[in-house]
This record gives C-alpha cells, sequence and structure tokens, in this order.
C-alpha cells in the first residue's frame, strides 16, 4: 500500500510533534528535578547551618575521644616497656651469684635508662597527639567560622 503524498506530510508532522513533545517533557521533568530536588534547603538556609555546626562538634567530640584512647594506649605501652625492663633486671639479678656484680649494676643502669626514655618518648608522643588534636579542633572551629559569617 502506497502512501500518497498527504498522508506523507501528516506524518511526518506526527513524527515531529511526538519528538518535540518527548523533548519539552524531558526538560520539563530535569528543570522540575533541579530546582526542587531540596525544598528544605531552599526554604530554611538555616537549617543546613545548624546541622553543620553540630557535626563540627560531632568531629570535635570524636577527636578529643580518638586523641584521650590514643594517649591511654600510649601511656599503657610505657608501662609495658618499663615492667619488661624490671622483669629483665631482675632475670639478671637472679643469675648472677654475686650481688653487685658488673652485669647486674649494667642491666640495672638499663633498666633505669630504658624507664626514663620510655617516659620520655611517652610525653613526647602524647604532646603531638595533643598538637595534632588541637589543630584539628582549630581547623573545625575555623570551618564553622566561615559558614556562621
Amino acid at each position: 500500500m502506497k502512501l500518497n503524498s498527504l498522508m506523507k506530510r501528516l506524518s511526518t508532522v506526527g513524527r515531529w510533534m511526538a519528538t518535540t513533545l518527548f523533548c519539552v517533557s524531558a526538560i520539563a521533568f530535569v528543570w522540575q528535578g533541579a530546582f526542587f530536588a531540596n525544598t528544605a534547603a531552599m526554604a530554611d538556609p538555616a537549617a543546613n547551618l545548624i546541622a553543620e555546626a553540630d557535626l563540627g562538634s560531632q568531629i570535635q567530640g570524636k577527636t578529643s575521644e580518638d586523641a584521650g584512647r590514643a594517649k591511654n594506649f600510649i601511656r599503657d605501652t610505657a608501662n609495658q616497656v618499663e615492667r619488661t625492663a624490671n622483669k629483665n633486671a631482675e632475670r639478671v639479678e637472679q643469675a648472677t651469684d654475686d650481688s653487685g656484680s658488673f652485669i647486674e649494676r649494667k642491666a640495672k643502669r638499663d633498666r633505669d635508662r630504658i624507664e626514663k626514655r620510655a617516659e620520655e618518648d611517652a610525653a613526647r608522643t602524647q604532646k603531638a597527639v595533643d598538637n595534632t588534636k588541637n589543630a584539628v579542633e582549630r581547623t573545625v572551629d575555623n570551618i564553622k567560622d566561615t559558614f556562621s559569617n
């Protein structure tokens, strides 16, 4: 069956109308989604600032909590090093028959030096943890201040 020229023209116009309708619908759908995706954010931008401030407080709280755990871990490690040094000194003392022998005195000096170094290292590491925690808290405060202005 052959189409006459009028039917060909109507068919072409119909395809153009369908394509146009489809494109207009797609544009309207995208337009609608872009402007009304988050109506609460457009209606009340202060709500986002409150949420960001709360998030900043959560970050600071988590940082303090983690810093406390890290400092406890450091302190526990230093104590374990000191206990091990004491055990080693006691073993040397038990192994030597002479009281006050050179080896026993050296073991005690080593024990004292190890304990001193463990304390110094623990203090230095805890100070570094505090500095890191303070830097994170200052950064969060600066970000909060930026968003509040």
